[in-house]
């Protein structure tokens, strides 16, 4: 997960939230009211619910950010992510601890885990295949 989280006030506006994801290099923002969570604005929010709706740079980002959030717990399985992302349709997953933001778990985190998950596989298995001396006697074909 990416932590610290990048956040920006409920009292932000649109620009100031754009601002701050260029400045980040990120593609979202979570929204906070002190340290509760409100929303998440994304660079698509901006640009679906504010440009494409004539919204311009001063619109509030309670008006553009996505709410409610699906959060997982720091205490949490990664597997809990998975399910999260498969059941909610989401790409990012604000992970919380004891109800306090403490970072961001992205789709692409999950894809860089299971990337690993797939080389602790086959490390072993390509190694152990390496090993084997070929086999000179026939093979045998099973029945159909």
């Amino acid at each position: 997960m990416t932590t610290p989280p990048v956040t920006v006030s409920d009292q932000a506006t649109a620009a100031e939230a754009a601002v701050r994801m260029t400045e980040e290099a990120v593609g979202c923002v979570m929204v906070t009211e002190g340290d509760t969570l409100c929303g998440i604005l994304t660079d698509r929010d901006i640009v679906m619910r504010g440009v494409a709706c004539a919204a311009g740079p001063d619109e509030p980002v309670t008006r553009l950010m996505s709410t409610p959030v699906v959060t997982v717990s720091a205490s949490d399985d990664l597997d809990v992510a998975y399910q999260l992302y498969r059941r909610e349709d989401i790409r990012r997953l604000p992970v919380l601890d004891g109800g306090r933001l403490v970072g961001v778990l992205a789709i692409d985190d999950l894809f860089a885990d299971a990337l690993q998950r797939l080389a602790d596989l086959l490390g072993p298995v390509s190694w152990s295949a390496l090993r084997e001396q070929p086999d000179s006697r026939p093979r045998r074909r099973s029945a159909p």
